[in-house]
């Protein structure tokens, strides 16, 4: 189970920084004051990057911390126009499913929560 450090303020903002590597690959690097997303899926959320947690009537749980975190970070990039909505989204919201039962969700609230950001 991977959880991350936040502290709660903007509604949350990470502690410290926040790296992994998403099975989603950009076709060029990104890199933004809090974001740096290369094309080889390495994905970091810098120190203090700021997030509303889950939204709409999802739960906000310590096991959804961190989907939600790297989640709005894509939806950022996507807004900001770094990424393509069309070819970006779906993997981000699966990625969102896989992350939430990776952080211990029950596969039924998983589901609900995916099926939320779809529409």
């Amino acid at each position: 189970m991977k959880f991350i450090k936040y502290s709660e303020g903007w509604e949350y903002k990470l502690e410290e920084a926040y790296e992994d590597v998403l099975p989603i690959r950009p076709l060029k690097d990104i890199k933004t004051p809090y974001i740096t997303f290369l094309n080889n899926g390495y994905f970091v959320l810098r120190r203090n990057y700021a997030w509303d947690g889950p939204s709409g009537p999802a739960i906000d749980t310590r096991n959804f911390k961190r989907p939600s975190a790297v989640h709005d970070a894509l939806y950022s990039l996507m807004r900001d126009g770094y990424l393509s909505p069309e070819t970006y989204k779906e993997p981000a919201d699966r990625l969102l499913y896989n992350m939430c039962l990776e952080d211990g969700m029950r596969q039924i609230r998983a589901w609900w929560d995916y099926a939320a950001v779809k529409n």
